[in-house]
């Protein structure tokens, strides 16, 4: 069974940084597209950021030249840097894992496994 398990996050001033980090286990390899996503209060879940095998990163136009997402396979590890905080990152962010290697996509519908959800609160 794949689990999907977030860390990281908390409560930070603007301006501040923050970091997130998900591990994957019960899978051999966690060498497909992998995502950020985050959810604020009263608003859909929409996509941060999501790496490719490739390690080629895509953003959304909200978080560019702030966040940057990174993965190490090895350790199973998908992590996201949060720099420059505004409050309106104020989210629950989630860590989602695709089955997929050769498609990426910021819709939620191509990731099956999904971290439990972490709150990243940034105050003005």
């Amino acid at each position: 069974q794949v689990q999907v398990v977030q860390s990281g996050g908390g409560s930070v001033q603007a301006g501040g940084s923050l970091s997130l980090s998900c591990s994957v286990s019960g899978r051999t390899s966690i060498n497909t597209c992998m995502g950020w996503f985050r959810q604020g209060p009263g608003e859909e879940r929409e996509a941060v950021a999501y790496i490719d095998t490739d390690e080629i990163a895509t953003y959304a136009e909200s978080v560019k030249g702030r966040f940057t997402v990174s993965r190490d396979n090895a350790k199973k590890i998908l992590n996201l840097q949060m720099n420059s905080l505004k409050p309106e990152d104020t989210a629950m962010y989630y860590c989602a894992a695709s089955r997929r290697a050769d498609f990426c996509s910021s819709s939620q519908s191509a990731y099956t496994y999904w971290g439990q959800g972490t709150q990243v609160t940034v105050s003005s």
